[in-house]
């Protein structure tokens, strides 16, 4: 199993505090760090406020040598194709070819209202952001010496040199959600991998189950594509230390073994066994409170070598 550290700095970090948990995640053996892309806290007070995605990871490419960086996922709300696709490019040249970008199409309506985002209703949310994918692999995949144009219904680019070029080819996308018709049919189109948030282990299964037979639609192996899952982490060597996480982050320690990965160490391994039994290749774990890196070093060496 793959695991992956996963942060939501929009309920409040600065760069420094996340520089930290990813040179932690880094030096403790987990393949990547990822971050949400939100601009408004969800809970709480938000102090001292969001950090831009892409600005982190810009840091984060000089700040850490080695481990992979990417969203989960930006919103296409958010930024303009064009302007995404030079954004990304830029950080992967920064990082060596580390960069992954996980694509939606953006959901919380507030964020949108608090800093003046337009918020369309969700069929064009999911036509700009099935457009987007368009245009972002289409710049990419354009050769160095010819142009890209684009006529879309949302977005048209004429004759454009498409540069930078990253520095991977392809840099991996990943897309992910509940895997319905449309959603499905655009993962097995643009995706490298498809994520599955926060949600049980039979249902990621069912949703996985549609993902490849969109992929066989279109008459691509479903095998090319990356399975993975979202999930809260709340680990303790003993009882007393889990539930001391799980109050530490406002949550009651029943709910999160409910809904996450969560309990002793014995019982963190279960659970992930149980997602790799629904077909989970990479697992990200969402942790909360961002100042407790003894949790990542007690996964990385308590539950990572059972797996």
């Amino acid at each position: 199993m793959d695991l992956r550290i996963f942060t939501e700095p929009q309920q409040g970090a600065t760069y420094e505090t996340l520089r930290r948990v990813a040179v932690t995640a880094e030096e403790t053996g987990f393949s990547a760090f990822f971050r949400s892309d939100h601009y408004l806290t969800m809970g709480g007070d938000g102090l001292p406020g969001p950090t831009d995605a892409w600005t982190t990871l810009a840091g984060l490419a000089r700040d850490t040598s080695t481990i992979r960086l990417g969203t989960l996922v930006s919103s296409a709300t958010f930024r303009h194709p064009g302007v995404l696709a030079i954004q990304v490019a830029q950080v992967d040249e920064m990082s060596g070819g580390r960069v992954e970008l996980g694509l939606g199409s953006g959901w919380y309506e507030e964020e949108h209202r608090a800093y003046g985002i337009p918020f369309p209703s969700l069929g064009e949310r999911f036509d700009r952001f099935e457009e987007q994918l368009a245009v972002v692999t289409g710049l990419w995949g354009t050769p160095p010496g010819e142009t890209f144009s684009h006529s879309g219904k949302h977005y048209e680019l004429t004759d454009s040199p498409a540069l930078p070029k990253p520095v991977q080819d392809p840099v991996p996308v990943v897309v992910g959600g509940s895997a319905k018709r449309r959603g499905a049919a655009i993962a097995a189109r643009y995706a490298h991998e498809f994520n599955v948030p926060f949600t049980s282990a039979p249902e990621t299964a069912e949703r996985f189950e549609k993902v490849r037979a969109a992929c066989t639609a279109v008459g691509r192996d479903p095998g090319t594509m990356t399975f993975s899952a979202a999930l809260l982490l709340v680990c303790g060597r003993d009882e007393a230390e889990f539930t001391r996480r799980a109050q530490a982050i406002g949550r009651e320690p029943g709910e999160v073994r409910e809904n996450g990965i969560a309990g002793t160490v014995g019982e963190v391994v279960e659970t992930i066994g149980r997602y790799a039994q629904a077909g989970v290749e990479r697992l990200y774990l969402q942790v909360m409170d961002l100042s407790d890196l003894d949790h990542l070093e007690l996964v990385a060496s308590q539950v990572a070598p059972q797996l």
